[in-house]
């Protein structure tokens, strides 16, 4: 008797044996898969949770906004102030305001002619362009006195600027006063980029030479563009810089250092080609 109930319990560990380890197998297989190959799928699910998410993406939490809409008549202390002609003109007084810091959302542009109506933000950074148009952060802001340059993607806040002429009017608000600007010129730029005649063997010197001339303006500035050729385009053999990217002077990132190597059939300029 004692003996049946030997094998007998000898015949159930086995049993459980053979039920827990292919368990444990299995789960030790799911978590090496899971943390294998999570990482790589988890941008392909993430996007296609928001392709088919009825929910719209809220990219307000992305910056701070400072907006406060003002009425039409609304006023602030000025200072008038003699510009570099002798001649007098009016400037927002600087502790009357508040100066936005780079990334705010600060105020709304409008132009009614073109459809366009973007939120404003100072600086003109991938979240700016992301939600709407950004002034440069070496330019002025409406007010003060000085040129403003307004960054903006053309396919997206900016589209509407394919319908801009000349009389439309520019509609600026801030939290500190509202600004009506004017269109006095407008420019339809057609052309090969610099990148096509480059790759086509169509490349002059004199190109090279407007290049380093206009190089030369910026680096007084203090600034840097972008040099890549497909941002230039060539018009009645005048070269034009048709991109919005404008930023702080670099060394590593002027013409000399890093444009050239682009501006004719290098080694850089062939591997960018073939890729592309």
């Amino acid at each position: 008797m004692s003996d049946k109930k030997i094998r007998h319990g000898h015949k159930s560990k086995n049993g459980k044996s053979f039920i827990i380890l292919p368990i444990i197998f299995c789960l030790i297989t799911y978590l090496v898969l899971y943390l294998a190959f999570v990482p790589s799928f988890s941008p392909v699910i993430s996007a296609v949770g928001m392709f088919f998410s009825d929910n719209e993406k809220d990219y307000s939490t992305e910056y701070d906004n400072i907006f406060v809409p003002v009425s039409e008549n609304s006023t602030v202390p000025t200072v008038t102030k003699k510009d570099s002609n002798g001649q007098e003109k009016t400037y927002v007084k600087n502790d009357s305001v508040q100066y936005p810091n780079y990334g705010n959302l600060f105020g709304e542009l409008i132009i009614n002619d073109c459809n366009v109506d973007a939120n404003l933000f100072f600086g003109d950074n991938d979240v700016a362009l992301r939600n709407g148009v950004g002034i440069y952060a070496g330019s002025f802001v409406p007010g003060y006195g000085g040129t403003i340059l307004v960054a903006g993607h053309n396919n997206t806040y900016f589209n509407g600027l394919k319908n801009a002429a000349v009389g439309q009017k520019v509609e600026i608000k801030t939290s500190y006063g509202n600004y009506i600007y004017e269109i006095t010129d407008t420019a339809d730029i057609d052309g090969s980029t610099i990148y096509d005649l480059v790759k086509n063997d169509a490349m002059k010197d004199l190109y090279l030479m407007q290049v380093r001339e206009m190089a030369k303006i910026v680096y007084e500035a203090g600034l840097n563009i972008d040099y890549f050729p497909t941002n230039f385009i060539v018009q009645d053999e005048k070269i034009f810089y048709i991109d919005y990217e404008c930023n702080n002077y670099m060394d590593e990132w002027n013409f000399e250092n890093w444009g050239i190597k682009y501006w004719s059939k290098t080694e850089e300029f062939i591997d960018y080609m073939e890729q592309h």
